[in-house]
């Protein structure tokens, strides 16, 4: 039966009330707590959480104060932006890539980052970890395919890697996670960024290193198929990265983010990642990883 708005809530919330509200598995919940990371009590032999301590702890209670500003910083995913946009979030975006987003969020500049780093034994998880980051959660936002934004003419010649030697290049800002990638596929290939001939200067998003293409000032560029999608380009896809959205704990249960979240989660933006193509979303939003 449903509360009447004047009623109290109770003053413990049970492990699935604390799962929902966190929006993780209850198992997790059970795992908090046995490390005693989480308020809980034990009454009649029934693990109970008091509302208030929880609260307070998630960041949401009367005593947690707003400490980072509404800005979703880090890597750039179109995607994303226009979910962003289509949501009415109001969250702000500094788009620049995933080292500066890291870089933002443990500067307290940011309250969400997008991140898509590639490691030895995956994506993203080690990296977060080894930045000693604290109330914080990564969560899952997309599965995307990564390989050449090619010219039509490259199109016509590139299979591989080693078919760009010579090309012009629109090339990524150094500490972005597409750079990165970047430059392991060309060690891969027994290649160097000075096989290729740089085409101007850096393209700092997604959008810009398939424009480059587009308007012709380069053969290729390391992209996302939905890009090349978007601008009728040949494409040659080499892995399936994994982009996640670090969020800080508080900021989580602020309206914007969670308008963001909300909308993820459901039907519309599953068409759209189906009309730009290239992306796949089964796990979004789940959390792939919880901070200390």
């Amino acid at each position: 039966m449903a509360r009447h708005p004047t009623e109290q809530p109770p003053l413990h919330m049970t492990t699935r009330e604390v799962a929902a509200l966190l929006r993780v598995k209850e198992r997790k919940v059970y795992d908090l707590a046995a490390a005693g990371e989480i308020p809980h009590r034990r009454i009649t032999g029934k693990l109970l959480f008091p509302r208030a301590e929880v609260m307070d702890w998630a960041g949401i209670g009367a005593s947690a104060l707003a400490d980072r500003p509404l800005v979703l910083a880090g890597s750039h995913d179109p995607l994303l932006e226009w979910a962003v946009r289509e949501s009415g979030s109001g969250l702000a975006m500094i788009l620049n890539g995933s080292g500066d987003g890291l870089r933002r969020f443990a500067d307290r500049q940011a309250a969400v980052a997008g991140i898509h780093v590639h490691e030895q034994e995956g994506w993203n998880v080690e990296t977060v970890e080894d930045w000693r980051l604290t109330g914080c959660v990564l969560l899952a936002w997309a599965a995307r395919r990564r390989g050449l934004v090619l010219s039509g003419e490259a199109g016509r010649r590139v299979s591989k890697i080693a078919d760009l030697r010579g090309a012009r290049v629109a090339f990524r800002q150094p500490e972005s996670a597409a750079a990165q990638l970047f430059e392991e596929f060309l060690r891969h290939s027994e290649m160097s960024p000075d096989d290729l001939v740089p085409a101007g200067g850096f393209a700092w998003t997604e959008s810009e290193a398939a424009a480059a293409v587009a308007a012709g000032e380069a053969d290729a560029a390391v992209g996302i198929e939905a890009m090349a999608r978007q601008y009728k380009l040949p494409f040659l896809p080499l892995i399936e990265e994994r982009f996640d959205l670090l969020v800080d704990r508080r900021a989580y249960f602020t309206e914007p983010v969670r308008v963001l979240l909300d909308f993820a989660a459901g039907v519309t933006i599953r068409q759209k990642a189906e009309a730009m193509g290239g992306y796949r979303l089964e796990d979004t939003g789940a959390v792939r990883w919880l901070s200390p």
